[in-house]
């Protein structure tokens, strides 16, 4: 029985965290480091993250600045970033890279807000299916009288507890990065 918790906790934990990575990368109006998590940088023929190319620091909140390791890395990060997707346009000065977060619009902050929404709802969809494989196998357990009828029961009840617990986390979690996006 504690197995099946600690198993259902465990990857309701991880798909959490998902989430965090996953708004982290989603653009506000101000200035993130978070932000280049996805942008990959071909550093001699390997695919690499940017930030183990580079210093990544956010001077103030609207711009983000880049310092390659190497100088020669310069014009593959800023590639990187123009066909990242993210809309943002590097500015290199032959030593450092600045990116210039422009203000969001209106109805790009809407946009952005379903997103997070998207993500937020794949999430519990990901957090139920988690909590049925671990019902299923309390069933399994309880047919095959591993477990009994009311231990099967309780451990079913603590999987429903685990669930809401972290259905509320995303949904906090979803409603403080839809502020942050609305907030001016």
């Amino acid at each position: 029985m504690e197995n099946i918790l600690d198993e259902v906790t465990h990857k309701m934990d991880v798909t959490l965290e998902h989430l965090a990575r996953e708004l982290a990368g989603i653009r506000t109006g101000r200035a993130s480091v978070g932000l280049m998590e996805g942008v990959q940088v071909d550093y001699y023929g390997v695919k690499s993250p940017l930030s183990q190319v580079a210093t990544l620091a956010t001077p103030d909140s609207l711009t983000i600045s880049i310092m390659p390791w190497e100088a020669t890395m310069l014009p593959v990060i800023e590639k990187a970033i123009l066909t990242s997707n993210l809309g943002l346009t590097p500015q290199s000065d032959g030593k450092m890279i600045r990116i210039p977060i422009p203000p969001l619009t209106e109805e790009r902050r809407k946009e952005l807000v379903k997103v997070v929404k998207k993500v937020a709802e794949e999430t519990k969809v990901a957090i139920r299916n988690v909590r049925r494989d671990g019902i299923e196998q309390v069933k399994k357990q309880e047919k095959s009288k591993e477990l009994p009828e009311d231990l099967a029961k309780k451990t079913s009840e603590k999987i429903q507890k685990i669930t809401d617990e972290h259905v509320a986390k995303t949904d906090k979690m979803a409603a403080d990065k839809e502020n942050e996006i609305m907030d001016r």
